[in-house]
């Protein structure tokens, strides 16, 4: 049972991470001037179903209230699911960038695709696999 309670601690540090960085993402342009309060606007971009996604959503929003973060009040999210038909990734990232959202989060296979839709609005990795949030930076 010890392995189980581990396991959910080091899921639960990383998403307070993940969730921490796209925080600082949808707010680091608000602080330049005191205008009408924007609502800060997310978007998961995933080339999975909502179903395969969901302890890390689950997980990314318990964190999220937990800094004072409620989806539908004070944040807005977005969410685009390719069902395992990754063709259709392009079009959603695409699709994002027009909606002008804040920030993508790419959990796995969206990254590549948001990268390649934008090159203002950031992107925040988070890769299952390894645990680590990473960037996808385009070559000089």
């Amino acid at each position: 049972m010890k392995v189980v309670s581990r396991q959910w601690s080091a899921v639960s540090r990383i998403v307070f991470c993940f969730a921490l960085s796209v925080m600082l993402f949808a707010l680091c342009g608000s602080a330049v001037a005191q205008q009408a309060k924007k609502v800060p606007r997310i978007a998961f971009l995933a080339g999975g179903s909502r179903a395969a996604d969901s302890l890390l959503i689950e997980t990314f929003w318990q964190r999220m209230k937990e800094v004072g973060y409620f989806e539908g009040k004070n944040i807005i999210a977005e969410y685009r699911f390719a069902e395992g038909v990754p063709e259709r990734l392009p079009n959603f990232a695409a699709e994002l960038v027009r909606l002008n959202v804040d920030v993508i989060v790419a959990p796995g296979s969206g990254a590549v695709a948001a990268k390649n839709a934008t090159q203002t609005i950031p992107i925040v990795i988070h890769n299952v696999c390894t645990g680590r949030p990473c960037r996808v930076r385009a070559s000089r």
